[in-house]
């Protein structure tokens, strides 16, 4: 729990209490300020005030008392986090691939939350996504790797979203993809709603409920057909928004689904299921490389980079030798992110 206190001033003199509460720079929203009046956690020179439409006079002193205790059932659990940089606002940090952002059906515990709670205290996590995803602000597919950004305070937290809603905050990908991409860059902008039949899926749709989805991509490097497949090409990904499988449904969408997507990439065919078998993925090749923002709160601009990992390289690896050439963006970024570049 934490207490905060301010004094009115004539300049809010006689402005209701939920209103001016909800000025405060710990409070998000008016309806947060109405909670914590009805919850008793408002005094006001000393006394209890459970009514939102006080009218205050100058020099009336308001405390007020956040609490933060996790939801039962969301337990702290020690695992190792690679951090890249922290502090009192945020972390950013590279997630491995197989581990899960929050809890949800099916993986209640071993997720990334737990790991946060256990590492920074529930109490010192935002918690503008709900209660039970304390510090998340974006969120990387379970199979999905690389950086991140997690939020220590409702205010940083606040001001990363809107980042992200602003396109402000800057995520790039790589990802290795199913054939010949002829354009060396190029802009989805197609809508993604649920899929009707099976709900853990994503789609291209028009319907009323879609919602708006935007991924521009350069290619970086092509890999010629071998027996077995229809070639390859990596690309890097841009998200201008932050739909659920966004990328991943953008490429099957344009018949070059995510190698190693077993969610998207079923249609592949068996040739393109040995080959991957023979690539040595077991997920999806995406990996979230790169992250600019500019710091919520010191304004300082922040940038990242995050190689690929262990597996994702040794695939690319493999592939060296089918190489058709680095594109001019390839030559550029490519040393950036993957090793052995030709």
């Amino acid at each position: 729990m934490s207490i905060h206190e301010f004094t009115v001033t004539a300049d809010t003199d006689g402005m209701r209490l939920d209103i001016l509460l909800a000025k405060e720079a710990n409070v998000l929203s008016r309806a947060q300020a109405v909670r914590l009046i009805e919850a008793g956690a408002v005094y006001v020179n000393s006394y209890l005030s459970t009514t939102k439409r006080r009218q205050l006079q100058t020099g009336d002193i308001v405390r007020y008392q956040l609490t933060a205790a996790p939801p039962p059932g969301l337990l702290p659990q020690f695992m190792p986090l690679d951090i890249r940089y922290e502090d009192e606002h945020l972390i950013v940090l590279s997630k491995p691939s197989g581990l899960v952002c929050h809890p949800a059906a099916g993986h209640q515990t071993g997720t990334l939350v737990n790991a946060l709670i256990a590492y920074c205290g529930y109490e010192n996590l935002a918690q503008i996504q709900g209660e039970d995803r304390p510090g998340i602000v974006h969120r990387l597919d379970k199979d999905t790797s690389g950086l991140m950004v997690v939020a220590k305070t409702d205010l940083a937290g606040q001001r990363l979203s809107d980042a992200i809603k602003l396109r402000e905050l800057k995520r790039h990908y790589l990802t290795l993809v199913h054939g010949f991409v002829a354009g060396d860059s190029g802009l989805i902008d197609a809508p993604l709603a649920r899929g009707v039949k099976d709900r853990t899926r994503f789609m291209v749709s028009n319907e009323p409920g879609a919602r708006t989805a935007v991924t521009s991509f350069m290619v970086l490097e092509r890999y010629e057909a071998g027996r077995d497949d229809d070639g390859f090409c990596l690309l890097e990904c841009r998200l201008f928004t932050g739909r659920t499988h966004q990328i991943r449904v953008h490429m099957a969408y344009t018949q070059h689904p995510c190698v190693g997507d077993a969610l998207y990439g079923k249609a592949s065919g068996k040739s393109r299921r040995r080959n991957i078998d023979e690539l040595g993925l077991t997920r999806q090749f995406l990996h979230s490389c790169s992250l600019s923002l500019i710091h919520p709160i010191s304004q300082q601009l922040l940038e990242f980079v995050d190689p690929l990992p262990t597996d994702l390289q040794a695939a690319i690896d493999q592939l060296k030798t089918r190489s058709l050439g680095l594109t001019e963006e390839g030559k550029s970024l490519l040393p950036l992110f993957v090793g052995n570049v030709l």
